[in-house]
């Protein structure tokens, strides 16, 4: 039987409430679990995302994540009106990119493959 691996990340939370709420109200994802302002998770589909309690804004800044959708037109459509979102924008290696960035300063980049 083959190894199975799945990646998850981990992004700086300045404020877990914020965080949590933010995902949740505005990007559509879904709180799974929240120990108080220590750690968080939220999902939307086959998406997860966790997140850490972090006082250092440097951190966050420095730090995204990458997810693939299948329609990215339709998620910046459904975002744009909710957060600040790039354009789309097509890549030299064949991608559609578009990207947003977290309260605490993570970078999200959504990516269409072509």
């Amino acid at each position: 039987m083959a190894n199975t691996w799945e990646a998850v990340p981990v992004l700086a939370a300045l404020n877990m409430d914020e965080m949590i709420e933010f995902y949740t109200d505005k990007m559509g994802f879904v709180c799974d679990s929240q120990h108080e302002q220590q750690y968080g998770i939220v999902s939307r589909g086959d998406a997860e995302i966790h997140f850490w309690n972090c006082d250092e804004r440097h951190v966050a800044e420095n730090t995204s994540c990458y997810v693939y959708v299948k329609d990215i037109k339709a998620v910046h459509d459904e975002l744009k009106d909710k957060v600040k979102v790039s354009e789309i924008k097509s890549t030299n290696w064949g991608v559609l990119e578009m990207y947003v960035f977290d309260p605490s300063g993570n970078l999200l980049k959504f990516g269409q493959l072509q």
